[in-house]
């Protein structure tokens, strides 16, 4: 029997690793967004820099890991066997629910979701016990109500005060420097990075030094007897130090406290977070170390776990080993940086290619923002409202292209000073507070007082915060869900239930692997795409897109047709997602069309005109193709009344139409010989009477009662918007050839 807690064990520590890596992938835009959103360094300088402050930070964790043990329930109410079913079904549920994050791109909180799984495990296991015994418990007894309370206050509390201290520091920070900052930076720069500096010294080496396991009593106790002492000195030094680097070596001010800010960041998260990933595992571990050494030899499920309620170390190894693998972790997760773009994308200063689409909150909210705004503005003296206007006027200099940060060094290190603030302090008073809902609601809020979300992004960025607050509670209510079913599979199907789940997690990680492989790979293909359009090779390449994209739409038409006429329902679905995935590059184009657009000669702007034209029409075309497709997969797939002989007869004269057009376009376009322009004219027109012939024809079977209401909506559907292809096909044929000549 203890062989079988011992393999226990050992899962838990597999799934520890698993863990860490999917958790790193989801928090490493807690710590790197600034830096790399504002092009500080090379990648490789900040990834350097993060990666010593998380191995640093990591020795820093030790006390948070009582957080695992005692923090959510009361171990001494459950027997060990109970105690290893828990921690399983936390480590299961964790690793998957991140993992599935990471896949979708969006932050989410580590602490949150270990939180709500142990909150759930246990209740999960409490409500077992009170079913099978006879009566006389209650909830209360095994769950820590205060302590669990006062964590999940702390971290909804920490979203408004991280957002409302950022939105703050940033406006007076902005005041003093302006977007031109290099000129203020020679009298303030060393001011502001004393006082940057100071925080960052106060919080992490005062307030942190208490979970230090490499630190003795003596040095904690001096360090604590000695705060005012220490601040006071760090403000007068840093603040003289920097004012003589500047002086003298022109050093930038503003990079060192982004770099050490980092670092700083990085340490913060390794020691508040770490509980998150090894914490449960730990505590497995000392269950088991308890038990072992229990005199009396005591049965599993009759041995209580009130030990566990105590002062526990954490080996100094098992900090470092999973602070090695944070680091391997960060260099390698491709996941990480899709993470890392949606933060980054959502507090940009210059609008772009918005991910999120705008809603009836964001624009409620926008609009009631710009009132409220307009109304201060008419209070207050307007010298004053001029005066505070110019310092937010933007930078002369402009960056542009790939490398252009996303927003200045002034941002960023506003950004990770009270985000790296408010995280230590946190931590320093054991409560785990969640990075992720720091640094993002820091790294908002200052955007809003940067004038980042402005009238051409706001609600899409709006709408982006709401669905990623959205996703946060959503964490919550799964995380304590799943481990709640966990639980109840784990107890009642014993070591065969855990050994299958522990097989679907490696295959559900296999696939999401997979998934967001190839999605990288599609998201890389278009922004190879753009970079690689120039004045030169515009043309080729708009030809080269074009007459791949219609050969598609013609394939796609006939095995519509095609998939009706056998009512194959999977393969309508292929050509649906196929079809959104084309819809989705030519969407791509079309949002980035300014970097286009730039890319033309300066005296080309006919030439401008007519590509965006060509664009245009090319995503009519699909749009067209797509409610063909789309009203065909859904008739079959709800087993509606097939089309019949006639029907299919007919749409295949219309395919062998729209063939010979299509065709007749494509060679025109890759051969450059536009003087067949009126035959094509010709193929159009035929098309067009074809489906008027049909449309006529469909209208005397719906008389003669030969259909029914749902054959002869999407028969008329179809060849209503087979002629609205057609037709945009020819225009886009037109467009292509002024855009060439």
């Amino acid at each position: 029997m203890e062989t079988v807690y011992l393999i226990i064990v050992v899962l838990l520590f597999l799934l520890a690793a698993s863990d860490l890596i999917v958790g790193v992938s989801n928090d490493a835009v807690n710590f790197l967004n600034s830096a790399v959103g504002s092009k500080v360094a090379s990648f490789k300088v900040i990834m350097f820099v993060a990666a010593i402050g998380i191995l640093v930070g990591a020795l820093f964790s030790s006390g948070m890991m009582e957080v695992a043990r005692k923090g959510i329930f009361n171990p001494g109410e459950f027997y060990f066997s109970e105690i290893m079913i828990i921690f399983m079904a936390v480590m299961v549920t964790d690793v998957l629910l991140l993992d599935a994050y990471n896949t979708w791109g969006l932050p989410t909180s580590t602490t949150v979701s270990i939180v709500f799984e142990l909150l759930g495990a246990a209740v999960g296991m409490a409500s077992i016990k009170m079913m099978m015994s006879d009566g006389g418990l209650n909830i209360s007894q095994f769950i820590n109500s205060s302590k669990a309370l006062a964590i999940i206050s702390g971290i909804l509390l920490s979203v408004g005060v991280a957002f409302s201290v950022g939105a703050i520091i940033q406006y007076l920070t902005r005041i003093a420097f302006s977007f031109n900052f290099e000129k203020r930076i020679k009298y303030i720069g060393a001011i502001w990075g004393g006082i940057a500096f100071t925080a960052l010294t106060y919080f992490i080496l005062i307030k942190g030094a208490k979970g230090a396991s490499f630190m003795s009593g003596d040095i904690k106790d001096w360090i604590s007897d000695n705060s005012m002492l220490i601040i006071f000195y760090s403000l007068i030094g840093w603040t003289v130090l920097l004012q003589i680097l500047y002086m003298l070596f022109r050093i930038n001010i503003l990079k060192i406290i982004v770099l050490v800010g980092t670092f700083s960041l990085a340490m913060a998260f390794a020691g508040n977070d770490l509980v998150n990933f090894i914490g449960v595992p730990i505590a497995g571990y000392n269950s088991w170390e308890i038990f072992n050494a229990s005199q009396g030899g005591a049965a599993p499920d009759g041995f209580l776990m009130t030990a566990l309620g105590g002062k526990v170390p954490t080996p100094g190894l098992f900090l470092l080993i999973a602070g090695a693998i944070m680091v391997i972790t960060l260099y390698l997760s491709k996941k990480a940086r899709t993470v890392l773009k949606t933060s980054i994308d959502l507090s940009r200063q210059d609008e772009g290619s918005e991910r999120f689409r705008p809603t009836w909150l964001s624009k409620v909210l926008v609009r009631s923002s710009i009132q409220a705004s307009s109304n201060v503005k008419k209070v207050l003296p307007k010298p004053f409202v001029n005066a505070i206007e110019r310092q937010f006027e933007p930078s002369e200099v402009k960056y542009t292209g790939s490398n252009a940060p996303a927003f200045d060094l002034i941002r960023a290190s506003v950004n990770l000073t009270v985000a790296s603030v408010l995280i230590a302090f946190g931590t320093s008073l054991k409560l785990p507070l969640s990075t992720t809902y720091v640094t993002f609601m820091v790294a908002m809020g200052t955007s809003l007082a940067d004038n980042a979300w402005g009238r051409e992004s706001a609600v899409y960025r709006i709408s982006g915060v709401v669905a990623v607050i959205g996703g946060w509670f959503l964490t919550a209510l799964s995380a304590f869900t799943a481990a709640f079913v966990m639980i109840y599979l784990f107890h009642f199907g014993g070591l065969y239930s855990i050994f299958g789940m522990i097989g679907i997690v490696i295959y559900i990680l296999y696939r999401s692997h997979i998934y967001h492989k190839k999605s990288e790979k599609d998201a890389a293909d278009e922004t190879q795409d753009i970079q690689s359009i120039s004045k030169d090779n515009i043309a080729d390449k708009s030809i080269t897109t074009i007459t791949k994209n219609l050969k598609k739409v013609c394939v796609a038409y006939a095995d519509t047709i095609d998939g009706l006429d056998a009512e194959d329902n999977k393969k309508l679905k292929k050509i649906k997602r196929e079809l959104e995935s084309i819809t989705a590059k030519t969407k791509y184009l079309k949002d980035n069309i300014n970097t286009i657009v730039d890319k033309l000669r300066e005296d080309s702007d006919e030439k401008a005109y007519y590509f965006v034209q060509v664009l245009d029409f090319m995503r009519e075309i699909l749009h067209s193709i797509s409610f063909i497709t789309g009203p065909a997969f859904e008739h079959v797939d709800n087993n509606h009344k097939p089309l019949i002989p006639e029907q299919i007869d007919e749409l295949r004269v219309l395919n062998t139409s729209l063939e010979k057009l299509i065709g007749d376009i494509v060679r025109s376009i890759e051969s450059g010989d536009y003087t067949v322009q009126d035959t094509i004219l010709d193929d159009l027109s035929k098309f067009v009477e074809l489906t008027e012939a049909s449309n006529k024809k469909q209208i005397k079977r719906i008389k003669n009662a030969k259909v029914g209401t749902k054959n002869s909506l999407l028969y008329m559907n179809i060849i209503n918007e087979s002629k609205h292809l057609a037709l945009h096909a020819g225009n886009l044929y037109k467009s292509q050839r002024d855009f060439i000549e």
